[in-house]
């Protein structure tokens, strides 16, 4: 039996999980990447992906024949690049409108969009799907926002049936890198964490991410949106308090805090240091401004109500990917 469904970027994290799902699940699945050679995720599968680039719209139009469904699940998840606007924004808006126009031109009936909690808005909290957010000061936040708004113009020009789902912060098994979310859960295994600036993320386990897509396909309603996180969001410091009682032998400290200005000099001297090393800050100064102290609840009541949607408790979330990235080498 021909694919009716296409997932793109099948070895990314949330693309890899949400294969493996509905593989179980005994659908006809093609999934695209753009380096053919590299297998490891796809071990002990019984499938072979296909070759397709976001910014490659041709390679795009041979991957969707024949297909309904798509679930759009590939985009750039970085917080911090040499040159953001290129790598990120950039990349983000070209990706967004490649797949949907390709979408249009091959009939595919209906888009499962995977955008981002950066889109969802925070105008008050918990976390809304109802409104979008309004944040600039990040180049990841802003290329979120603006791609979700453009795959939603073009389904609507194209009359295409399309749902936007919200995943928070991704974690859990089946990574084949890791992203920023993943790595912040290692830097407190490697005890590379020193300070809790006070951010309180919401972290969802992705299994979950990939069985809320999932419904989205089934349930969700043509031109809702969805978010796809946990009600409550967990700091720095309960999650160091979990590493230090899973694995006592590694002698996890807790995090000193530090005022508020102090964050941002010790971001400061991140960011002038990355200009000379081109490495990655552990810090940026705009997550400071977005981040201290808010707690990022979100309210996941309508995922609850129309999808069937039921996430692991973030806590037990945590857990599960810390043994998990424990056990395992990412790079």
């Amino acid at each position: 039996m021909a694919a009716n469904i296409l997932i793109t970027g099948v070895n990314g994290h949330l693309g890899n999980n949400l294969l493996r799902n509905l593989l179980q699940k005994g659908e006809q699945v093609r999934g695209t990447v753009r380096n053919l050679h590299h297998t490891a995720p796809f071990e002990g599968l019984d499938f072979t992906p296909v070759y397709a680039d976001l910014h490659d719209k041709a390679s795009l139009l041979k991957a969707l024949q024949g297909i309904d469904t798509l679930y759009q699940v590939a985009a750039v998840y970085e917080l911090w690049t040499k040159n953001p606007k290129k790598d990120v924004y950039q990349a983000n808006m070209t990706a967004t409108r490649n797949i949907m126009e390709a979408a249009a031109i091959m009939g595919v009936k209906k888009v499962i969009y995977v955008s981002s909690v950066a889109a969802m808005g925070r105008q008050t909290f918990p976390i809304s799907p109802e409104t979008y957010n309004t944040e600039t000061r990040s180049v990841y936040y802003r290329s979120k926002i603006d791609s979700e708004k453009l795959a939603w113009k073009i389904a609507k020009a194209h009359q295409i049936h399309m749902v936007s789902v919200c995943p928070s912060a991704m974690i859990g098994e089946v990574a084949t890198r890791l992203t920023p979310s993943q790595n912040t859960l290692q830097m407190v295994l490697n005890k590379a964490i020193k300070i809790d600036a006070r951010f309180y993320i919401n972290w969802v386990d992705v299994k979950d991410v990939s069985e809320g897509c999932y419904l989205a396909a089934q349930k969700g309603r043509n031109g809702e949106r969805y978010g796809l996180g946990t009600a409550t969001a967990v700091g720095i410091t309960e999650i160091a308090t979990i590493a230090q009682n899973l694995f006592p032998e590694r002698g996890i400290k807790t995090p000193a805090t530090a005022p508020k200005w102090g964050l941002y000099l010790y971001a400061w001297l991140q960011a002038t240091t990355a200009k000379i090393t081109r490495k990655r800050p552990k810090l940026l100064i705009h997550q400071i401004s977005m981040y201290y102290n808010v707690h990022q609840d979100m309210d996941i009541s309508k995922s609850v109500r129309e999808l069937g949607y039921h996430p692991t408790p973030p806590k037990t979330a945590i857990e599960q990917a810390l043994r998990y990235l424990y056990h395992q080498t990412i790079q």
